[in-house]
């Protein structure tokens, strides 16, 4: 109703004003009655074949058009400048997308946006509060489905496999199911559930693992991998860049294959926030480029 005032005020005429506003003239006409009713005054008087404005219409003319001005950039929202951006954003993820990929938004963000902070936090499986509660902007992680009122971009697809040095004992043969239960297998704790369906599979098979040790980060389970008789159980693009590193052999594994879907995730909140909007892009180009990650891999 106010912009239907504005234009009267500004056209004072009852015809002009619905065809500038896309509303018939009875449609004009009743919401004058309402504004007339509201504000205890005419507004608008007619003159012979015109219409002539009130004393308390022209006193409103200049304040009602800086309301609307306000009343518009209040629904759109403020126009985001990353390069003007002070924010701090949180991302969770694993060591291995610190180690690899933060570097590079990092360094994106230098560029473009100096003045963003970034908080890293380790994640675990399943614990969405973090997005929903605890502040936490992004998680790059694997999941079947979209959890409620979370939203996300794919990233890829994967497959497990089984890692072990060049020089362990099972490294030359065929992998069966017996020998990987019974081999001892290095566990890495921290950033999702990659390995709970390996456990229920040997279970229905009578076997379990023998986890000699379980470490939460990539970057460890990589040295000690290198360097002991230890089976670790990973994303065969992580294989590929740990083979890079070390001499590191993989292999399928002895069970049906298990795909793992890979997801740039956040929470509703956020879906519509215009500088989410683009630190989540951000974020997402450097994860599909990047050379350690899933999305290139299976490119190649």
């Amino acid at each position: 109703m106010l912009r239907t005032l504005d234009v009267l005020l500004e056209t004072r005429n009852v015809t002009a004003a619905g065809r500038l506003l896309g509303m018939t003239q009875s449609a004009v006409s009743r919401q004058l009655v309402q504004l007339r009713d509201q504000l205890r005054d005419p507004l608008l008087i007619r003159e012979g074949q015109r219409y002539i404005l009130t004393e308390r219409a022209v006193s409103l003319r200049a304040p009602l058009k800086a309301m609307l001005v306000d009343m518009a950039a209040l629904m759109e929202g403020p126009l985001f400048d990353p390069a003007e951006c002070t924010r701090r954003f949180a991302i969770s993820g694993s060591d291995y997308i610190a180690d690899n990929m933060l570097p590079d938004v990092m360094a994106l963000l230098s560029r473009q946006a100096p003045g963003v902070r970034v908080m890293f936090h380790m994640w675990e499986s399943g614990h969405y509060r973090l997005l929903a509660d605890e502040g936490v902007d992004l998680v790059p992680t694997i999941a079947d489905a979209l959890p409620e009122n979370l939203h996300g971009r794919a990233l890829g697809e994967d497959r497990p496999v089984c890692a072990m040095r060049a020089g362990h004992p099972l490294a030359d043969q065929a992998l069966s199911l017996h020998a990987y239960a019974a081999a001892d297998h290095l566990d890495i704790g921290g950033g999702g559930d990659k390995i709970s369906f390996i456990d229920h599979h040997l279970a229905q098979a009578g076997l379990a693992r023998q986890v000699r040790l379980s470490v939460p980060f990539y970057s460890t389970a990589l040295r000690l991998l290198a360097t002991n008789d230890l089976l670790l159980t990973i994303p065969e693009h992580v294989a590929v860049v740990f083979a890079r590193q070390a001499p590191i052999v993989w292999k399928a594994l002895p069970i049906d294959a298990h795909i793992y879907r890979y997801w740039l995730l956040w929470h509703a909140r956020s879906q519509h926030d215009p500088a989410h909007q683009w630190f989540r892009n951000l974020v997402h180009s450097v994860l599909f480029r990047s050379i350690h990650g899933v999305t290139q891999f299976r490119r190649d």
